[in-house]
């Protein structure tokens, strides 16, 4: 089993008195249900699991009254064997999105109190709401949380590091001391395989148990199409023509130079006006993170972002790198990365930050100056560059050199290096932004 750290966020919620009813949010096939049965089955003596996309007719469960008495007697009657033992039963409502009603009865199992409710989602905010009155979102009454794929300390997890490995990687960069070399050399090739593989449970473990990414591939193809067809099941009808368009511009988009997003990429003429719901529909479900570009170095990042001008990244790396030829795993894990290293890389960085619950800023100006990333780090803005061997960071040195305009004093550049310091600028190699290190 893969070990996920949200294992530990669920035990919390299981231990606290207050409890709410917990949804779980997250792209499709990231390991939600999985994750929520092994906990449910390890920490209860009666689970009851009701799968409302498997099952559609347990909805009925919800047609009348909301009361938990009425619900746990319809429940009863459409599941055979389920034990409803108060306090010691965690009910588990999964593809909540296919009965939004059941999300209602959030407030009144809060109020009753006598069972745990666990719920996972895909696509919520994308699949919209019924006509049914009854339907609302029950404010106050639930938890949630977001489930990602595996981030690179889960990936590690699963390739069985030694836990000793990230204590000697959190010594090194407080220090800042060159990491071991046959640690750094585990390490940097890890996570080359961690780009092209990702954090997507399926492909992981193809990857875990037989190394070969033609099977790793399959997977993410497949995962690929799910997406592309729950585009055509639930996107708008006026949205449908642009989805597919838009989801396969994004290598294009990540190969230019100035990789700011272009509508006129996807098709040509195309208006902002045309693209916004579709793009906030990729967003929505979870299949892309925005990168937004900054106006000024200055915290919070937040309020000094452009709204308009953004990149776009896929969530998870390994998916992005399907995208690309099929030759694109081999180039990358053989370092022959060509057109698209840039894009591999910023893609991959972008997954570290992301799935560590940061926002993405960068910065350019039609000046000339960009930044990759910039993050928030000890009440500090803080340049972050990606490189995906070697390179200069001009922009960096400018802005570090002009203190009196740009107000920032630290910066980092990623790439192909070990621990050290150039021209006043931290070096890392790429594997050092996870969470559990960089913080």
């Amino acid at each position: 089993m893969l070990q996920r750290k949200i294992e530990q966020t669920l035990l919390d919620w299981k231990n606290n008195p207050e409890k709410k009813p917990l949804l779980i949010k997250g792209v499709r096939q990231c390991g939600k249900t999985y994750i929520v049965q092994h906990f449910a089955e390890n920490n209860y003596r009666n689970v009851v699991y009701v799968n409302f996309f498997e099952h559609p007719e347990y909805a009925k469960a919800f047609s009348g009254a909301l009361d938990v008495d009425t619900i746990i007697g319809n429940l009863s009657a459409a599941i055979p064997g389920a034990m409803f033992a108060a306090n010691e039963t965690c009910i588990i409502f999964d593809e909540i999105q296919e009965c939004p009603v059941a999300r209602t009865s959030f407030k009144f199992f809060k109020i009753d109190g006598r069972f745990d409710v666990i719920a996972t989602g895909s696509l919520l905010g994308v699949i919209g709401y019924s006509n049914d009155k009854r339907v609302s979102i029950p404010v106050g009454y639930e938890s949630i949380i977001e489930m990602n794929p595996l981030d690179f300390e889960e990936f590690v997890w699963a390739n069985n590091i030694n836990a000793n490995v990230f204590e000697t990687l959190q010594q090194c960069y407080q220090q800042r001391k060159p990491v071991p070399e046959l640690i750094h050399e585990s390490m940097r090739k890890m996570f080359l395989q961690y780009v092209v593989v990702g954090g997507m449970p399926e492909a992981v473990n193809a990857f875990v148990a037989t190394h070969d990414m033609n099977q790793v591939h399959t997977v993410q193809t497949e995962i690929l199409k799910s997406y592309e067809d729950d585009m055509i099941k639930y996107a708008p009808t006026t949205y449908k023509a642009l989805l597919r368009e838009t989801f396969h511009s994004i290598p294009r988009q990540l190969c230019r130079e100035n990789k700011k997003f272009q509508y006129s990429l996807v098709k040509r003429g195309g208006r902002a006006s045309a693209f916004m719901g579709v793009l906030q529909w990729i967003e929505d479900a979870g299949i892309i993170v925005r990168c937004y570009n900054l106006n000024n170095l200055e915290l919070p990042l937040d309020g000094n972002a452009d709204n308009d001008v953004f990149k776009v990244y896929m969530s998870d790396t390994g998916l992005f790198v399907s995208m690309l030829e099929p030759e694109s795993k081999f180039d990358i894990l053989q370092g022959n990365l060509l057109g698209y290293k840039g894009a591999i890389f910023e893609t991959a960085v972008a997954d570290l930050l992301s799935k560590a619950g940061r926002k993405l800023y960068y910065f350019h100006k039609d000046s000339g100056l960009e930044i990759d990333f910039v993050i928030r780090q000890n009440k500090e803005c803080v340049l972050l560059e990606v490189k995906a061997a070697t390179g200069n960071t001009k922009s960096a040195k400018t802005i570090l050199k002009y203190f009196d305009k740009y107000h920032v004093t630290k910066a980092i550049k990623v790439g192909d290096y070990n621990i050290g310091e150039m021209g006043g600028i931290l070096t890392l190699p790429h594997y050092m932004v996870m969470s559990g290190v960089m913080g």
